[in-house]
């Protein structure tokens, strides 16, 4: 069987060293917040070129952290794509505020200045006080983020960096992590960067931020830790968390080269194959992580006939996402774009993500797409590709 996502052999590789650490933690006793959680912060701050670096306990805290660092209000107005995960967009009505749904790139899949400009003339229409733009570097890319910092200046606008899926990649040779005014990750186990639980974690070189975040994430904590300055919430790291991450952050450029050559892999292959799909395509001057290696269907093809042909041979895909968020039960009500979403919808009706991951083999890919070889966009002899 393919596997989606191979946890298994990266663990074979650090598992005696994980092990050790978790020994460590056993010693001493430390378990929320222990040493382990400074030392990941600092290692993050350097890979990342970060100064403020805050972990947490999980990704969608990061956001919340984020935001109420970034001091968002009830009623303000956020911008945000709908193509991508529910916490994008959740974070903002749990503070009372308001999402706008904006449009994606099709070929890249992440929002534009284009979609932004639309999504600041509907905030205008429907006179919100517009306060900040979440962008999302999804399936491993991040957005074009010259062109959408440069619009927020120009609108007064910040920009939080929703990069549960792109921590790793650079934009213009600059890290995941330093792109935004705030950015925050997400450490789930399935993410390029991932513990064995729940985690993740908030950048910024803003002081302030910082302060409000480290604050919140301990209940409000105030100067001693039974006095509190604000409302606040439980979102700390566990110091196994912390552990496991440090020993994955070791290996992980080492991974990124290799989601890199299994990505460069799929898409030579489908490129000699000339097939009708639609590849990934990276903006200029961009490096992705690989999270997902999404590709876009015709709509000749039977996205569901696919699936089932390459599960019947143990072939693993994944729809991300089926249903754009705001046709979503939570968020019907919230403001979509006045240019539309047209992107958005058509993607959700025609990609499909195949398996990825650091230690796919060339064979494995060649053996997906001989599976799908009676289907209209691969009916061409994969012979030549498979040794």
């Amino acid at each position: 069987m393919i596997k989606f996502i191979d946890l298994k052999t990266q663990q074979i590789k650090i598992r005696s060293k994980v092990e050790n650490r978790i020994k460590k933690i056993l010693d001493h006793g430390q378990y929320i917040l222990g040493p382990e959680v400074d030392e990941l912060q600092s290692k993050l701050s350097k890979f990342c070129g970060s100064r403020y670096v805050l972990c947490c306990s999980s990704g969608t805290d990061a956001l919340l952290l984020g935001l109420l660092g970034l001091g968002l209000k009830p009623g303000d107005g956020v911008l945000v794509p709908s193509f991508t995960f529910a916490s994008s967009a959740e974070v903002m009505p749990l503070l009372g505020a308001i999402p706008i749904f904006v449009d994606v790139d099709k070929s890249n899949f992440n929002i534009s200045a284009n979609s932004i400009q639309a999504g600041i003339d509907t905030a205008k229409k429907k006179k919100i006080n517009l306060k900040g733009i979440m962008t999302v570097g999804l399936f491993g890319q991040p957005c074009n983020m010259d062109e959408i910092n440069k619009i927020a200046n120009k609108n007064q606008l910040w920009v939080l960096d929703d990069a549960a899926q792109s921590l790793g990649a650079t934009f213009k040779g600059k890290p995941v992590g330093n792109l935004a005014k705030v950015t925050a990750t997400s450490f789930f186990p399935s993410k390029p960067l991932g513990c064995y639980g729940d985690g993740g974690a908030i950048f910024t070189n803003s002081k302030k931020i910082y302060d409000i975040a480290y604050s919140t994430h301990l209940h409000g904590m105030g100067k001693d830790r039974y006095t509190y300055e604000r409302l606040g919430m439980n979102g700390r790291m566990d110091s196994i968390q912390a552990a496991i991450i440090i020993e994955k952050l070791r290996i992980f450029q080492s991974e990124l080269k290799l989601r890199n050559k299994v990505a460069n892999q799929y898409i030579k292959v489908f490129t000699e194959l000339n097939t009708k799909i639609t590849l990934p395509k990276i903006i200029s001057q961009c490096t992705s992580n690989w999270a997902q290696f999404t590709i876009i269907l015709p709509n000749s093809i039977n996205r569901e006939a696919l699936r089932e042909k390459l599960s019947k041979k143990q072939i693993p895909t994944a729809i991300y996402y089926p249903i754009p968020l705001h046709k979503q039960k939570p968020y019907k009500n919230f403001p979509v774009s006045v240019d539309g979403l047209k992107n958005t919808e058509y993607l959700c009706k025609n990609v499909i993500s195949l398996p990825m991951h650091p230690y796919l083999t060339f064979k494995e890919i060649t053996f997906m797409l001989s599976v799908c070889n009676d289907f209209p966009f691969f009916a061409i002899n994969l012979n030549r590709f498979i040794k």
